[in-house]
């Protein structure tokens, strides 16, 4: 069996190749013959997340929580020491055909963990999908074609669709009696798909967007835009930017005099984990998301006290899709023994979970391979978000043109 030790290893360890999670407890049963051996084979994980940039903040909360969750395992899967391979993605869909073939054939990890950028998951999803590479878990990139046409049975999402956060933010902005709007993102595929799925909800429920404002990935000068905006003088504003790039937004919004004349909405990542850094200038703005930090449940203060613990800081949205991209792997790899070749059954009991006490609230996996969960509404108070209700329940991604065999 494994050695029985504990090392903890920091974020620079962890990028320059550390291969270790904390703890030591031996979890799961025996290991099947293939890997017993000396008892020295490791599960690999290869993890290709953003470490730099602007979506740095997105790529270390996954990954502190992805460690973490394994550490409560006691630093164990089925048995089994957990070694890392990350590299940063750099948010580069140039890159992404590189960075996957070296994880997958140089390198070849027996689960492939990303990405955040939607155009870098559908590059990913087209390498290693049906079954031509390891089973893939996205704990972020919420492209709707990977639970769409690129849809396979190797590769999960443990986050959402891009659809599934903002739909039910175009009901919020018509249920609050607003009949114009402005939609404004990055142009790229999750602010597309997410603008494209606020509209359409907004409009079915009796708005009208008047226009569609996109800016180029990953620029932050709004000024222009803002401008245009205040021209317009809709009634909302429906905005995607995340990480530094929702900083930025929300304060030159702000900044423009158009906070209090214009209200701004968006799905949750228009605050989520930057609340703090965008100071008074987000007070105030709703969003609809799977997730809220003041969830009243016992998985969710136990997270937040374990990951604060941790790591010094409260989690976010990115932390709770890595922690639960972590459970995935150890139900499914429990569940087999360990044997990571036992790919069939590893997927089928990947396709079957379900997470009853995740900090999101219960949730399982649909027919496509994306989480069934629900959607909550938030506000900005005093520098944090506050839970104001459900805006959708259990809500299920249509998952247009996958047929998976």
């Amino acid at each position: 069996m494994s050695k029985n030790n504990s090392k903890v290893i920091s974020r620079r360890g962890f990028l320059q190749g550390s291969a270790m999670a904390i703890g030591a407890t031996t979890v799961g049963g025996l290991m099947p013959t293939s890997f017993a051996i000396g008892g020295t084979s490791k599960v690999r994980v290869g993890i290709l997340l953003p470490y730099s940039g602007t979506y740095a903040m997105l790529g270390n909360s996954i990954t502190d929580a992805f460690k973490l969750r394994v550490g409560i395992a006691g630093g164990m899967i089925a048995g089994r020491e957990v070694e890392y391979i990350p590299i940063d993605s750099e948010m580069s869909v140039p890159k992404a055909p590189q960075n996957t073939k070296k994880l997958v054939d140089k390198e070849k990890v027996d689960f492939l963990v990303g990405p955040v950028h939607s155009g870098i998951a559908a590059v990913m999803a087209k390498l290693v999908g049906p079954r031509e590479g390891p089973i893939m878990i996205v704990p972020n990139a919420g492209s709707n074609a990977v639970t769409g046409p690129l849809c396979a049975d190797n590769i999960f999402r443990t986050s959402f669709s891009n659809w599934q956060p903002a739909f039910p933010g175009g009901k919020v902005m018509a249920d609050d009696g607003h009949k114009t709007a402005i939609t404004i993102s990055w142009k790229y595929g999750a602010g597309i798909q997410m603008m494209a799925a606020g509209k359409s909800s907004f409009e079915q429920n009796g708005g009208k967007v008047i226009k569609d404002i996109q800016v180029p990935f990953p620029d932050v000068e709004f000024q222009a835009n803002l401008s245009e905006i205040a021209a317009a003088k809709p009634d909302a504003v429906f905005a995607f930017f995340s990480g530094g790039g929702a900083v930025k937004f929300v304060k030159d919004y702000a900044a423009a005099g158009l906070k209090d004349k214009i209200p701004l909405y968006g799905p949750g990542f228009l605050t989520e984990g930057v609340s703090k850094a965008q100071g008074a200038a987000a007070e105030g703005i709703k969003t609809t998301l799977h997730y809220s930090g003041d969830l009243d449940n016992p998985a969710n203060h136990a997270f937040r006290k374990a990951y604060n613990e941790a790591y010094g800081k409260m989690p976010n949205v990115f932390s709770v899709q890595g922690y639960d991209a972590a459970e995935l792997i150890i139900k499914a790899l429990t569940q087999v023994g360990g044997d990571t070749g036992a790919t069939g059954d590893l997927i089928k009991a990947m396709s079957g979970a379900e997470f009853p006490d995740s900090p999101r609230g219960p949730w399982r996996m649909s027919a496509a391979h994306n989480p069934i969960q629900d959607i909550y509404l938030r506000e900005v108070h005093d520098g944090k978000q506050k839970l104001l209700g459900v805006a959708a329940k259990d809500l299920e991604d249509p998952a247009e043109g996958c047929n998976m065999a």
